[in-house]
This record gives structure tokens, sequence and C-alpha cells, in this order.
């Protein structure tokens, strides 16, 4: 059976900028709606992490208000509690890429806090940009994109074309003011050719292996590219 991984954040918390932990962790929408799609599809799913700590749920995406309701909420809320890939996860510093068909990243503010500097992370990135397999990232989860580097010393992803949690999204949520830098600005800076579409919209944004997710209303479709880039 065809493998695909999932690298999610280790991180309970995102320190804003004037020190205070904002507790987060990944999203659930933008956890489960891929899992589903994509184990639904056949691949088996293995999960890592840094550390191989069992990833923490951002509790506030497990409110009725962003899950359509009571019933989806609490249907999320059980796959997370019951899915042995996401209580079981690997440690990311021993994943060997050649295990994979394709790497996918969840987002959540947390990967804002430790996969956005983990050399780890960076590395795993790099590798699967040079393999020509298929890379998708949601959300928050490009913060992750900031810690690649090629054997140049220059960042892998300037040039590419893609998106995330914008800067107006972020402004929404009440958080723009308070955090330590904005994923979309991080991303500009970093050469990547950003495409912002309305908040919460979906927008899915492929250039070349690479495929990006606004925000979670982008994860179905995220994970639907993935699947069309399969075969």
């Amino acid at each position: 059976m065809s493998k695909i991984l999932f690298v999610m954040t280790g991180a309970d918390h995102w320190t804003l900028a004037d020190g205070t932990e904002h507790p987060t962790g990944f999203w659930a929408e933008e956890f489960v709606v891929p899992f589903e799609k994509l184990k639904g599809a056949g691949y088996d799913i293995v999960v890592a992490t840094p550390g191989g700590v069992v990833p923490s749920v951002d509790k506030g995406s497990l409110a009725p208000e962003v899950n359509d309701g009571q019933e989806t909420a609490d249907h999320r809320a059980r796959v997370i509690a019951t899915s042995t890939e996401l209580n079981n996860p690997v440690e990311l510093a021993k994943v060997d890429l050649a295990d994979y068909v394709a790497v996918f990243y969840p987002g959540g503010h947390g990967p804002m806090e430790d996969l956005a500097v983990d050399a780890d992370s960076g590395r795993l990135l790099t590798a699967v940009l040079a393999s020509g397999k298929p890379l998708a990232v949601v959300c928050h989860a490009p913060a992750a994109l900031l810690a690649a580097e090629g054997e140049d010393g220059a960042n892998p992803f300037a040039g590419y074309t893609l998106t995330g949690f914008t800067n107006a999204e972020e402004t929404q949520a009440g958080l723009a003011d308070k955090a330590r830098w904005l994923l979309q600005d991080r991303l500009v800076e970093l050469g990547a050719d950003f495409r912002e579409a309305d908040p919460w919209t979906p927008n899915v944004v492929v250039d070349r292996t690479l495929i990006t997710g606004q925000n979670p209303a982008s994860s179905a479709g995220v994970a639907e590219e993935l699947l069309k880039t399969l075969g």
C-alpha cells in the first residue's frame, strides 16, 4: 500500500510578540478532511512530528461555528481521538522520504512556532522538492517552507507560486497585531509569488509539484488536487 506522510506541528502554543503563549496546535479540519479523503482513496497515512510528540489539536478548531455545526465538530473530534496514525506519530528526524509517495503539511498556528524553524522539516521539504514527489501544504503550514535551504544556501521555494493564510485573515482572526511576524509577509520576503483570494474562501494554488491552500476551507481542494496528481 502506498504511504503519504503527514508532517504536523508538535507545538501546543504560539508565542506572540509580547512573549505570551497563545494556545494552539493543528487545525482540526486541515487534518481530518485530507486524512479521510486520502485514506478513503486507499493510501496509508503516517504522521510525523518533531520529537515524535503526539500533536495537539487547537481546541478552537473544534467549535461548531468553524465546523458547519455541532455534528461535524463532533465527528472531527472523534476522528482525532481515535486515529491510530495521529496518536502514534513517528519522529520527524528519522523519516525516510523513499518510503512515501507524497508529503502533506496540515496547518494551524502551531507550525508558526516550531516547523518554521525546524531544521529536520526544512531538510525534508528541500528533499521532497528535489525528488519530484507531490508536496501539499495548507493554511499556516507554509511557515515550514521558511526553514528550507538548498545546497547554495538559498530557499528552494523562492520563485514558486503559492498561497497560505493571508494578512487579511490573520487580521480578521484578531491576531495580526499581536504576532511577531505574519506568514504572508515572510513568504513574499523569501521570494514566493503569493496568490491571495478573498478571506476564508477556498483557494488552491498549484506550481509544479507544490500544492498550497490558503485556509481551512481549502483543505478539501488541496487533498483532491493531491489525489489528481498521484493519479
